[in-house]
């Protein structure tokens, strides 16, 4: 009897947690769960990427040469973007990532280096978290990358959207998002068709930019439903 009890209670709260959840995620997926839409790719697609870069001086962010932020509190970046090396730190760990030859990447633990197995862990690791955190920074300066798709997109409301495709590059190609411009081209957020989020289309914001020393507009954070993004300090520097 107190192992039927037992077990009952177990079940009794494995419910508890769980329905809500479920129930939440049902919530979810049918207010936002969309197909990716199709649109019109070419030179109107391309005029609309043109008119978003413009509205974010894309100028200033390709003279821009030193950029620092930290990813959720947790991953800290010093990014020597004229040179494509990158400092990515956490917790007890420091790779230095040369972005175009890896072979040249070191790895630190308490800043003592590691060779080997070890460093070809960390390595990968902050590769990872360089290839997130970074498109949670510069995404819309990302959309004429080598295989970018763009495609113009007529919303219900009649407004412009532009669908980016990126079919090579990264930690997950095949990942689509469309942005959602205002009337000067400027993004105030976008939907996310990613392998790694189970519901499609789903939301995030960009708008807490942040117009750094060298001109170049950066976000400081996002807004995922109730969740948040924090970008940290953001730095950009010539």
């Amino acid at each position: 009897m107190r192992i039927k009890k037992t077990f009952k209670i177990i079940g009794g709260l494995i419910v508890f947690i769980t329905l809500p959840s479920l129930l939440f995620f049902g919530f979810l997926y049918l207010k936002y769960d969309e197909d990716l839409p199709k649109g019109i790719s070419g030179e109107k697609a391309d005029l609309l990427a043109n008119k978003m870069l413009d509205a974010l001086n894309h100028e200033a962010y390709e003279a821009t040469n030193y950029i620092e932020w930290t990813f959720k509190g947790r991953h800290h970046f010093k990014w020597e973007k004229d040179e494509n090396i990158c400092d990515v730190q956490w917790a007890e760990y420091k790779v230095r990532v040369h972005l175009d030859d890896t072979i040249k990447s070191r790895a630190y633990v308490h800043n003592f280096e590691v060779k080997g197995l070890q460093r070809k862990e960390l390595l990968k690791k902050a590769i990872d978290y360089f290839n997130n955190d970074s498109f949670w920074l510069v995404a819309p300066y990302k959309v004429y990358d080598p295989g970018v798709e763009r495609s113009l997109i007529t919303q219900e409301d009649g407004s412009e959207a532009l669908l980016v495709t990126y079919t090579s590059g990264g930690s997950t190609p095949g990942d689509s998002y469309l942005w959602l411009l205002d009337e000067t081209g400027k993004p105030y957020g976008f939907k996310m068709w990613t392998s790694i989020i189970p519901i499609q289309g789903f939301p995030a914001s960009w708008s807490d930019w942040k117009t750094t020393e060298s001109g170049a507009q950066l976000p400081t954070h996002h807004k995922l439903l109730f969740l948040g993004l924090d970008m940290g300090e953001v730095k950009g520097t010539k």
